[in-house]
């Protein structure tokens, strides 16, 4: 659906926010961050925003959030699945630049077998070091 999608739309961007600035502000806010970034890059530019959750990003358009806008909001929909390829994508691009994570598998989510990769193989420079157990390693914890 994600190909159709991106061919079919009048629009559609990707706003990403890297492992630092998650670190450095949190995952909401570097959430918020990321929607800033890909509704920047829209073209054309948007004259309203529809945003997945409770809260809106401060953008250059009037916007609404919509709690479950993604089961209910077709373009929150479309969004939703355009984003979860795209980091599908990513992580199994890293899958071959990170072996034995498994990242192409669990995809970065907090699996066993993710959490047992991390204890034997380490951390690597993508992982978030605010993240609990990737926080314990660091801190000899384990």
């Amino acid at each position: 659906m994600a190909d159709i999608i991106q061919e079919r739309a009048l629009a559609w961007a990707l706003g990403r926010a890297e492992v630092e600035e998650i670190d450095r502000l949190n995952i909401l806010q570097a959430s918020l961050l990321a929607m800033q970034r890909a509704v920047a890059a829209l073209i054309p530019a948007p004259e309203f925003a529809l945003v997945d959750g409770n809260r809106c990003p401060q953008l250059p358009c009037p916007a609404e959030a919509v709690v479950k806008g993604d089961a209910t909001v077709a373009a929150i929909s479309a969004a939703s699945i355009i984003a979860k390829v795209s980091r599908d994508r990513e992580l199994v691009a890293l899958d071959a630049e990170y072996p034995g994570y498994g990242l192409a598998r669990h995809k970065g989510y907090p699996s066993r077998q993710h959490l047992e990769a991390l204890a034997a193989l380490g951390v690597t420079p993508i992982h978030r070091r605010s993240y609990a157990p990737v926080r314990r390693l660091l801190e000899g914890e384990v």
